[in-house]
């Protein structure tokens, strides 16, 4: 038999296909992509399962974030019925490169909860991504928001955001404060607040270091 090339699909997980070269990417210290963050999503989704809750994957996200026409924004996330969810997750992108597909170099986290009817961003790196976290906001914020509240969601920087402490973990640390939140909302403890206290009990660095080989260990097993 001949050997196995780099990009040999190697599981089929709801609509995410990962490849060799993905496990490659969990096995050193590299920036994830596209698509073990949408892999991550799906699989948070299917351990905390609401109609209530949506994470939004990658693609969709920056599609929505990069759209130049209002109509096409509008039948295209009319489908998705954001504005009936309690908790929206998106992960954001820095890439400025429509044509570039997987571009970028740093991933964030921008979440929606319709009680609060706000709109947070956690960034792992000083709020570098906050200028694109602003922009999907600006593409979303009117087709979603509490609809008991006459005034739009607000944009909220969380400015003691967990941090990286290299150049690549970034997407690691969407991965656990995703985690993170939908752990607070499906707790059944009281929940006062916003999911802050969670988030920097959760996120820590020995986590998201541990996140890694967690995700490597889940792929291969649901092969």
């Amino acid at each position: 038999m001949g050997q196995p090339c780099v990009d040999d699909m190697i599981l089929s997980y709801n609509d995410v296909v990962l490849r060799r070269s993905d496990l490659d990417i969990l096995s050193g210290p590299y920036y994830l992509n596209d698509r073990l963050i949408e892999f991550y999503f799906s699989y948070l989704a299917s351990c905390y399962p609401s109609q209530d809750i949506s994470l939004v994957p990658p693609s969709i996200a920056f599609w929505m974030m990069n759209c130049p026409d209002t109509g096409s924004l509008r039948d295209f996330i009319e489908p998705l019925k954001l504005s009936e969810k309690k908790l929206v997750i998106f992960p954001i992108n820095n890439n400025d490169d429509v044509e570039r597909a997987e571009g970028g170099t740093h991933w964030s986290l921008l979440a929606f909860e319709e009680t609060a009817n706000v709109f947070v961003h956690h960034d792992s790196c000083g709020g570098l991504n906050e200028g694109h976290a602003r922009r999907l906001y600006g593409a979303v914020v009117g087709f979603m928001g509490n609809s008991n509240s006459s005034r739009a969601p607000q944009y909220q920087e969380c400015k003691d955001s967990p941090q990286q402490a290299n150049g690549y973990d970034c997407g690691l640390y969407v991965a656990a404060t995703a985690r993170a939140i939908c752990f607070w909302y499906r707790s059944e403890q009281p929940r006062d607040g916003l999911w802050f206290s969670v988030v920097k009990e959760l996120v820590t660095s020995s986590a998201v270091t541990a996140l890694r080989s967690q995700m490597l260990g889940l792929i291969k097993s649901l092969q």
